[in-house]
Order: C-alpha cells, then structure tokens, then sequence
C-alpha cells in the first residue's frame, strides 16, 4: 500500500467512525432500537479498549518484500521457479524486485518509526541462508538479517520472526518438498541455525505462517507453488504438511522464545509422534 492509499483508507475509516456515531445518536433517540443481527452493540464499540501492553505493528513475508532473488548466493525458491514459468502468473508478475526491501531496509525501519510502530513480523528467506535449503549458512543472508533487526532495534521497533512463508527452497521440492518426511529434520536444523545467529536478536519465533495456506493450495489445488495437484486431494495429508512431514501436530501453536540469546526454546501443544519430539528437541538449540 502506498501513501495515497494508506490516507484514502485512513480517511474511509474516520467517516465510517463518525456514521457509526451519528447512527448511535439517532438510535439512541429512538424510543424502540432494534439490534441488527451479526452487528456488535455500539455501547460494547464504545467501551472496547486494546489491553495494556498491546503492540501495534506491521507484517510482510520475505518474498512479497525483500526482491533481491538471486543476489549475494541466495538460492532459487519455489516461488521463484513458479512465478518464472510462464502462465503462472497473471501478466509474468514476479518478486524478483518487489518492494526491495533487501536494499531499502534502512528507509523501511524509518517508516516504521515514523509511524509509531511497536512491532515488524517479517520472515526469513530460507534460500537465502541456505542456498539448497540444508548445509553450511550463506554468511551475507545472516548478516543481512543481523542488519535488518539491528536496524528495527535501534528505532524501537521490536522483531517478530517467522521461520517459513511459503518460500521452500527449490532444491527441497526437487527431493520431494513437505510431503518428504525428511523435511522434519532439515526444518528442525534450519530453526536452530537461526536460533544461534538471531537468537540474541529475536525473541518470538513463528514456525509456519498460515500452514493450510500453502500446503493445500501448493499440493492440493495447485494455484500456489509448487503447483502440484495431488489426487485425490488428501485431507489429513494437506494438513499434515506443515508439520514437517507429518511430524508437527495438526492444530499446532509454536512459539519461540530465546533467553539473553542463550537458548531458544519451542513450545509445541498436542505432540504425539516422535518426529515432532526430535524436532523441539531440535529447536531448544542452546548457543555456545
């Protein structure tokens, strides 16, 4: 959203905040009001109130934001290989440049200062701190995001990690994507690898962003990448992707929380398989 429309919409939300009141008046002179059905009671608008604490932020994912897709050793992501393929997307559209914010973060953190935000969710590009998506780390991918939430720091604003959006690595799909269970493990290594370079950076982890998202519409339908159709469409498979290969519970809640940066810890509600007990033993990656 650019600048016009963030005030157009700002502007939309005023009127409709002041409509909202003059109807409350004219309710309120009206000896008989009735309640609309599904609408919320405009006394309990009136009194509602963000608890203490709350912080306003923004989010983006790495491949809606960052550009920079094939710069200092990342890797190619299926996102990247679905958005090259022609027919794919509606007018060859890419994220090759995006918003670049891989070079303009310095401007973005601004921005976000400038607008008194507290928080800024991003995800990390996992093709850009291990190329094939398992091995030694790509040195410049860390230090551009040691960079980033430096930056964030310094302007107050605090840094919500999420560890994967929608962005696998290519070479990981090309050896069978989240359908191979293998991939449990390789996640597993890829979240302790950030956890020893970020961990003193990052205090809350996301694993996943909206897991059902990628998996069914990347293996199920196959409008998202990979873009495979698997028949019939498997329910209990589609879900269970974003568990690592059916090794993270199916209604999961995962947090990660690092401790002076010496240790990250995950939280993982409903672990039933072993898979997912060797993956948070993974995550509780103690730094030297």
């Amino acid at each position: 959203m650019d600048r016009r429309q963030f005030l157009s919409r700002s502007l939309a939300a005023v009127a409709g905040a002041t409509l909202l009141s003059n109807r409350s008046s004219a309710a309120a002179a009206d000896p008989v009001p009735q309640q609309v059905p599904g609408c919320v009671p405009s006394s309990a608008i009136a009194s509602a109130r963000f608890p203490d604490g709350f912080l306003w932020g923004m989010a983006t994912a790495a491949y809606q934001v960052e550009g920079a897709w094939n710069l200092a050793g990342k890797g190619e992501s299926i996102w990247d290989r679905f958005s090259h393929t022609a027919g794919k997307i509606k007018g060859g559209a890419t994220g090759d440049v995006a918003c670049d914010q891989y070079h303009l973060y310095l401007e973005d953190s601004a921005l976000l200062k400038r607008l008194n935000q507290k928080s800024y969710r991003f995800s990390i590009s996992w093709s850009r701190i291990q190329p094939t998506g398992a091995g030694a780390a790509n040195p410049k991918g860390l230090d551009h995001y040691k960079r980033l939430t430096d930056v964030l720091l310094e302007a107050g604003v605090r840094p919500f990690c999420t560890l994967y959006h929608w962005d696998l690595p290519q070479a990981l799909e090309d050896r069978g994507g989240w359908p191979n269970r293998d991939l449990a493990a390789i996640f597993a290594d890829y979240g302790g690898l950030l956890a020893r370079n970020l961990g003193d950076r990052i205090t809350v982890w996301a694993p996943f962003n909206m897991p059902w998202s990628f998996t069914y519409m990347g293996y199920g339908v196959g409008v998202f990448p990979p873009g495979k159709r698997l028949q019939p469409i498997p329910e209990g498979r589609a879900h269970r992707q974003p568990r690592a290969g059916r090794g993270l519970p199916r209604h999961q809640s995962c947090v990660f929380q690092s401790h002076g940066g010496q240790r990250l810890t995950a939280w993982l509600r409903l672990i039933r398989r072993p898979a997912a007990r060797r993956i948070a033993l993974r995550l509780r990656a103690i730094t030297p």
